[in-house]
C-alpha cells in the first residue's frame, strides 16, 4: 500500500501550524490544577481503553495534585465521547482518553460534529494494545502461513469476529486481507467479548483481538495465537511471532490510546499535563501493571502524538477505503 508523504506531512504541519496559533492567543490561567480533572472515555467500561486510563490514573493524579476522573460516555464509535469534550471548555478541567478510532471514524462516517485535526489538541500518547490473532484451541492450524493456505484453498469459508464494523480489530482483519491477498467472511459483533466467546466455542473460527482483552485466554489455554500484530515481538509474549515475521511483510497494526484536549487549550496546560503523564507512563510499577495487562507503553510528546494521528487518518482510511467501510 503507498502512502503519500507529502500529504501525511502537509496534514501533520497543519496540525501544529493551528496548535501554535492557539497557543500563542491562549490566556495564562494560573495554577493549574485547582480542581478534579474529568476524564472522558468514549467507550465501556471494562474495555481495554478504559482498563488503561483506570490503571494510570491513580498515578497521574497523585502527580497533578488533584483527582482524576474518569466518565465513560459510550456511542458511534466513539463520537458521543469526543464530541462532549470537543465543546467543552479549553480549561484543562475536560480531556479525552480515547484510541484509534478517532483516526478511522473519518473514513467511516459521512458526518462527524468536529474535525480532530482542528477541533483537539494532542496531550501526549499512552498505551498501544497490539492485536493477536487467535484461533480457536482446537482448531488444526498452527500458523499464519497455514491460515493463508487454507484461506486461498477455500475462499469465503474462514470467518473472523470483531468488536463491530470499523473498529481496529475489524481493520487489522481487512489490511491482513488486503496484504495476503484472501477472502475471508467477516461476522461483527457488538462487543469482543461475545466474539471471543464464539471463537472459543468453535461457532467462528479465528478474531483479532487486543491483547488487553485476549490474554487471560490465551494463558488458560482456551485460545490460540498464531501472531501479533507489532512491528517487533511483545516483552509480554515473546513466543509469539510477528504477523510480519510469520508469512506476512509489511504487516503492523496496534491500538494506540492518548489524551487530547479541547482546541484552545494553553500551552502550559498541555505542557504540564504532558509531563505528569510521561512521569506516570515511567513509574516502575505502573508500567509493569499496564505490561502485565498485555499493553505496551508508550509515553510521547504532544507533537508525536498529533503526528501519529495525522498519519493513521490517512494510512487506516486507506484501508478503511479499500475495503469499503462505511456506517450510517
Amino acid at each position: 500500500m503507498k502512502v503519500n508523504v507529502k500529504s501525511l506531512s502537509t496534514i501533520a504541519m497543519a496540525i501544529f501550524c493551528f496548535t501554535e496559533v492557539h497557543f500563542a492567543i491562549a490566556q495564562d490561567v494560573g495554577p493549574y490544577p485547582i480542581r478534579s480533572i474529568h476524564m472522558i472515555v468514549p467507550f465501556a467500561p471494562g474495555a481495554g481503553t478504559d482498563l488503561s486510563i483506570r490503571t494510570i490514573a491513580p498515578k497521574w493524579s497523585e502527580l497533578m495534585g488533584q483527582p482524576i476522573v474518569v466518565d465513560n460516555r459510550v456511542g458511534a464509535s466513539g463520537i458521543v465521547g469526543t464530541t462532549l469534550v470537543y465543546k467543552s471548555a479549553s480549561d484543562g478541567y475536560t480531556l479525552l482518553f480515547t484510541a484509534t478510532d478517532l483516526a478511522i471514524n473519518p473514513a467511516l462516517f459521512s458526518k462527524i460534529p468536529y474535525d480532530a485535526m482542528k477541533d483537539l489538541m494532542p496531550v501526549g500518547r499512552a498505551v498501544n494494545f497490539p492485536n493477536f490473532l487467535v484461533v480457536n484451541a482446537d482448531f488444526p492450524l498452527k500458523t499464519v502461513m497455514e491460515l493463508i493456505a487454507l484461506a486461498k484453498e477455500k475462499p469465503w469459508s474462514l470467518s473472523y469476529g470483531t468488536a463491530g464494523n470499523g473498529t481496529p480489530p475489524h481493520i487489522s482483519a481487512e489490511l491482513f486481507k488486503q496484504l495476503t491477498k484472501t477472502d475471508l467472511t467477516h461476522v461483527p459483533y457488538k462487543g469482543s467479548a461475545q466474539a471471543m466467546t464464539d471463537v472459543i466455542g468453535g461457532q467462528i473460527q479465528l478474531m483479532f483481538v487486543n491483547t488487553v482483552s485476549a490474554t487471560q485466554y490465551v494463558r488458560n489455554g482456551r485460545l490460540r495465537v498464531l501472531g501479533i500484530t507489532t512491528a517487533q515481538r511483545a516483552s509480554f509474549a515473546p513466543e509469539v511471532p510477528t504477523i510480519a515475521e510469520a508469512g506476512v511483510p509489511g504487516y503492523e497494526l496496534v491500538t494506540w490510546t492518548g489524551v487530547t484536549a479541547p482546541q484552545g487549550t494553553s500551552r502550559e496546560v498541555i505542557a504540564k499535563l504532558n509531563r505528569e503523564l510521561v512521569k506516570a507512563l515511567e513509574n516502575p510499577e505502573l508500567k509493569e501493571k499496564l505490561t502485565a495487562q498485555g499493553s505496551i507503553v508508550t509515553p510521547s510528546t504532544p507533537e508525536q502524538y498529533g503526528l501519529l494521528i495525522a498519519n493513521d487518518t490517512r494510512r487506516l482510511g486507506q484501508v478503511a477505503k479499500i475495503a469499503k467501510m462505511h456506517i450510517d
